[in-house]
């Protein structure tokens, strides 16, 4: 039974909504604050660019984002109101680095209209009070009392009913409000009212304007010397005060995001809905405004909300495309644009279709987005895991070991490249055309094969053969010294340092020797009872070049050892268990915390949290990372060093939040990695894979990797055909000149993402949906896409068309279409036919071939009986329909009568978003109150009426708009892991960027995770004291019901952050111990 689900987060929203600049976290600090509709960022303007300080999840969509600052404060405060009429003031503690409450408040109203254009909330300049428009004909305040503590709300009748916008005046000795709103005549105008606090009234304003430009959506009130407010129209800008009126006209746009350039309010950044950049300048004498000016900067993406941090650098937050941080230059380039991008953030939203396929063919499901809006429209290959990128490759067969060395001990960057075969070693390094070419090391051995290399300090390198080790100079390249084997014993394994080299020979000799100024001096040696397998002296204390540390790994016996380093004392043992033999040790840092991992050779990887002073060894885990033995080596990105585990599944092994976390790499087998940091190729990899040796750059570490394939046109609809290897797409192309889009079927290469085929859709034909499928007595794949004729006059097309193309020689070949009486919402492949939900009713179409062996869509049978059907999913005989406005019903297919009849239906009234079938009986929907439920099939009812109404089940606040769901899952299946059967999960993607996870859980695992989040909710408070209970649960128009049957995935799987003192404290009230508790929840993150 799928009844029992949990709902978790893969990849968080990336949609900016709100931004803001201030100095928040100390006085003398300046950060940016970023609002992602259900989380807040908060970042600080560091010379290098913005540095994170914190993310959190907020109980709520944000709906106002302000900074204010309170009399005698020395830094800003932040004010938050949410869209279900929550709010808080939060404050900054530089002492936990966190966020805390200064006021908390709910300003809803038992009766009110909700405002159609949304709700507005603004901040006096003077701080004295806080004004909120959330209802029609109300505008409520809440002052401040004189210690800038927030007093009682009030609500003042606000007679202009069509409000388009609000804000605060500047310098007014009363607080004084611009409202800019629509009569209706749909004429528009601004008045101003002063707010009287002791009256809690309006008194009439300074000065009002009438008749403004009819596009009119925006004000910007300009502060002191100037005063007055600028009113941005379609076709003119205004600037208007008490005592002057100015206007000039600009090119037709739409412009709903400003940003502030002066303190004084003379300049402005406006972005217009096609992603242009202006620069609106007043210009003044003294404080007389006498005219305005416009000129345009360039294009970034199509911003939502603009910031100007510092020295010329805007952040520009973007709902439609990727945000950026880019800078004004005072000259143009050579495209005339005096746009700069610095740096991009990625986002997904607004995730329109996505399809899960497994591109790669490893079993690992990867998702492709139909991401972005106009311009910014991208389609994104999200998968877990991280990317490499190949700069260069040569074949080479056979490679046993890769080193990197620089040409002295202070080099920044990398020159040798050492490559180790059976029999010879080879040297490799960057010549003058940044080209890889053979060269020579003259003191080392060519001749045998090398164990181990490595920079040491006074300008020298080392190199371990199995008979020798060889002290070489890096400036004169000769050999310095030499240390041999003795008689009859050949080295197997070793390592070194910067100072030092480990190495063990046959018989169990474990020998220590030191390097010093064109010295090699052997320093201790001591015989243990097994072979050596594996060594390490990485070092990880306060000496870079200086270990105090081994870590060695036994045959026989199965166990990492820890040596004290001269003395070679033995400070633990840590036995494995199990035959495997450990392959490959490392000490390494995360975070400043030490650890010790140890990888086997079936692909198995242990990690300990290692204490540095007495090698003593802590918080044991295990993961399987492959099948086949790793080897582990360090790598620096971006200053964080990581960890590469080679294998037959390459991993890369990170930190974050003190958690180790592993991240598969876009690769096949790897077989060695060594770091090589040239000029060049600057924090590069080489590594070696079958028969190859490669250069490559490593993308972000980061759970999920995403791949951009911007199209520079919103696609709407994505599909994959596995036989043809392509992807088909419905896009729409605004045209720049006249309010006409184009509309275009266009085909994909699936592996290069090239545009191979495109089908051009006639004038306002809309596609609608594609369908990859085969038919009944044709096993042929077809794409079928359906459309609609959508022209001005109508309200719902009244045409439409079924279109079935074939690919052939990498083309799109209309094969059939078929004429319709509606928009074709929906496709499905059903039962060899194909059903079509078009308009209010459901139809069904067969493949019928004609005589001269052509083929035709011939009706078959229909539904009626939906507002409009616009969702439909299909199993079995089973058809589920998520309609417009009445939810979802159940239709059924009867083959003796050729019919479809309705079984049952859910009687509330959703607005459905998007529909799923989990199982049999329990079906899943979303609805545009951003809310998720599950209805059930009551098959075994007493009664008719009850066995036609479909039981909701199940109900949660998801707080994200979803606009598709899909089975499927974004994580390789391994079958080793404990969780043992595999749970069921649906993928969705929302508005905001969300890819999510909607996972069906066994009831006695439910049961267990619904007691833990009990806990938790006691334990993690929400930012501004939003209560979780309350944002979780179901809510629309006409009620609000606690969550049920649902989990908030996000929220337990916050429990893996927590202090080992909270974690302590859920353990006891839970009576699990604490690893019992990690090792459940780590398993559930598994799922994404």
């Amino acid at each position: 039974m799928s009844v029992w689900n949990y709902v978790v987060t893969a990849h968080k929203p990336t949609n900016v909504t709100h931004s803001c600049v201030g100095n928040f976290t100390a006085p003398n600090q300046l950060n940016l604050i970023i609002a992602k509709c259900t989380r807040i960022e908060i970042h600080l303007l560091t010379p290098h660019g913005l540095q994170p300080m914190l993310d959190v999840p907020i109980y709520g969509r944000i709906a106002t984002l302000e900074l204010f600052r309170p009399h005698n404060e020395a830094q800003d405060f932040l004010f938050i109101a949410t869209q279900r009429y929550k709010f808080c003031v939060l404050q900054w503690d530089a002492e936990s680095s966190d966020l805390i409450t200064r006021a908390m408040g709910d300003v809803s109203d038992r009766i009110g209209r909700p405002t159609d254009n949304g709700q507005i909330g603004i901040v006096d300049p003077d701080c004295r009070l806080i004004g909120l428009h959330l209802y029609d004909g109300l505008f409520k305040v809440i002052p401040f009392d004189n210690k800038g503590q927030l007093k009682e709300a009030f609500n003042i009748r606000l007679e202009e009913l069509q409000v388009l916008d609000i804000k605060f005046l500047y310098g007014c000795s009363k607080p004084t409000i611009g409202v800019l709103y629509q009569d209706n005549k749909d004429a528009r105008h601004v008045k101003t009212y002063e707010v009287s606090l002791k009256d809690k009234d309006f008194v009439e304003g300074p000065w009002s304007q009438s008749n403004l430009d009819n596009g009119a959506g925006l004000l910007i009130p300009v502060p002191l010397p100037l005063g007055g407010v600028i009113i941005i129209g379609e076709e003119t800008i205004v600037y208007c005060s008490a005592t002057a009126f100015k206007a000039i006209p600009i090119r037709p746009s739409i412009i709903r995001a400003y940003g502030r350039v002066d303190a004084d309010g003379s300049r402005y950044l406006l972005s217009d809905h096609t992603g242009l950049l202006h620069l609106l300048v007043i210009i003044h004498e003294k404080e007389r405004v006498t005219g305005l000016k416009i000129e345009n900067l360039g294009e970034t993406s199509v911003a939502s909300t603009i910031s100007y941090l510092d020295n010329a650098v805007v952040y520009v937050g973007s709902s439609y495309g990727d945000s950026q941080l880019i800078k004004l230059n005072l000259q143009p380039d050579a495209k005339g644009s005096y746009v700069e991008v610095l740096d991009r953030y990625v986002n997904l939203g607004p995730i329109t279709d996505f399809c899960v396929v497994d591109l790669e063919r490893q079993g690992q499901g990867q998702v492709v987005t139909c991401s972005g809006a106009y311009k910014d429209g991208s389609l994104r290959v999200v998968r877990n895991g991280i990317g490499i990128n190949e700069q260069a490759a040569v074949e080479l067969e056979g490679i046993k070991g890769l080193w990197s060395l620089k040409s002295s001990t202070d080099d920044p960057h990398d020159t040798f490249l050492v490559v180790s075969f059976i029999t010879e070693t080879r040297f490799l390094a960057m010549n003058m055309e940044d080209e890889l070419e053979e060269t020579e090391i003259e003191g080392f051995d060519a001749q045998t094969q090398t164990l181990y290399c490595q920079n040491a300090i006074n300008d020298q390198l080392v190199q371990v053969t199995s008979n020798a080790v060889r002290l070489v100079s890096s400036t004169s390249r000769e050999l310095l010294d030499q240390w041999n084997a003795p008689a009859g014993f050949s080295v197997n394994v070793a390592t070194a340092n910067a100072s030092q080299v480990l190495l063990a020979t046959g018989g169990g000799n474990l020998v220590y020797i030191e390097i010093r100024e064109s010295k090699l001096v052997e320093v201790k040696h001591i015989q243990l009872e097994y072979e050596i397998s594996c060594l390490d002296i990485n070092p990880i204390g306060e000496n870079s070049t200086h270990s105090s540390l081994a870590a060695v790994g036994m045959w026989t016996d199965i166990s990492v050892r820890i040596f004290s380093l001269p003395g070679l004392e033995l400070l633990k043992q840590e036995n494995l268990g199990g035959e495997i033999i450990p392959r490959s040790v490392l000490l390494c840092a995360f975070e400043g915390v030490p650890y010790l991992l140890c990888a086997l050779g079936d692909g198995h990887l242990f990690s300990f949290q290692l204490d540095i002073s007495n090698g003593a060894l802590g918080d044991r885990k295990k993961v399987s990372l492959g099948t086949q033995p790793i080897s582990l080596r360090t790598f620096s990105s971006k200053d964080t060093t990581h960890v590469f585990a080679a294998s037959d599944r390459p991993t890369v092994i990170y930190s974050s939040n003190k958690k180790l976390l592993y991240s598969n790499v876009n690769l096949k087998e790897v077989s060695h990695m060594c770091p090589f940091n040239t000029a060049a190729f600057p924090d590069s990899l080489a590594i070696a894979k079958e028969g190859e040796l490669s250069i490559g750059t490593i993308d972000d570490i980061q759970k999920l990797h995403i791949r951009t394939i911007p199209l520079g046109e919103h696609a709407r609809r994505i599909c994959h055909q596995e036989k043809t290897r392509s992807f088909a797409i419905c896009t729409l192309r605004a045209a720049s000149t006249e309010d006409m889009e184009t509309h275009f079927v266009r085909l994909l290469d699936d592996q290069s993402f090239d545009i191979i085929s495109t089908y051009a859709l006639d004038a306002y034909e809309y596609g609608c949906c594609v369908l990859s499928c085969s038919f009944a007595e044709d096993s042929n794949a077809y794409y079928c896409v359906g459309t609609a004729y959508v022209l001005p006059e109508e309200n719902e097309p009244s045409k439409g068309r079924i279109l079935i193309f074939a690919v052939e020689d990498g083309k799109l070949q209309l094969l059939a279409e078929k004429e319709t009486k509606g928009a074709v919402y929906r496709l499905n492949s059903f039962n060899g036919k194909l059903l079509a939900a078009i308009n209010q009713k459901i139809q069904l179409y067969k493949w019928v071939a004609r005589e001269d062996g052509s083929h035709e869509l011939q009706s078959e049978c229909g539904h009626h009986g939906h507002i409009l059907a616009l969702y439909v999913q299909t199993r079995g005989d089973f058809i589920v329909v998520g309609d417009l406005m009445k939810s979802i019903s159940l239709l059924v297919y009867k083959h003796e009568e050729g019919a479809i009849e309705e079984l049952a239906r859910d009687y509330n009234a959703n607005w459905m978003t998007a529909v799923e079938i989990l199982d049999d009986d329990v079906y899943l929907g979303a609805e545009n109150n951003f809310n998720l439920f599950t209805v059930r099939k009551n098959s075994d009812a007493a009664t008719d009426e009850e066995r036609g109404r479909l039981e909701v089940v199940g109900e949660f606040h998801l707080g994200e708009f979803v606009n598709c769901f899909r089975h499927g899952s974004l994580v390789m299946r391994l079958p080793d892991s404990d969780t043992g059967a595999i749970i069921p999960t649906v993928i969705f993607g929302t508005v905001n960027g969300v890819i999510g996870i909607v996972a069906s859980l066994p009831h006695d695992q439910y049961l267990f995770l619904e007691k833990l989040q009990g806990n938790l909710v006691k334990v993690i408070k929400g930012v501004g004291g939003l209560i979780h209970e309350q944002w979780r649960s179901f809510n629309n128009e006409k009620k609000t019901v606690d969550a049920r049957n649902f989990l908030d995935g996000d929220l337990i799987e916050s429990f893996l952050d927590l202090s080992r003192v909270k974690m302590e404290e859920v353990s006891k009230t839970m009576g699990v111990p604490v690893e019992e508790l990690c090792k459940r929840v780590e398993e559930l993150t598994r799922l994404h």
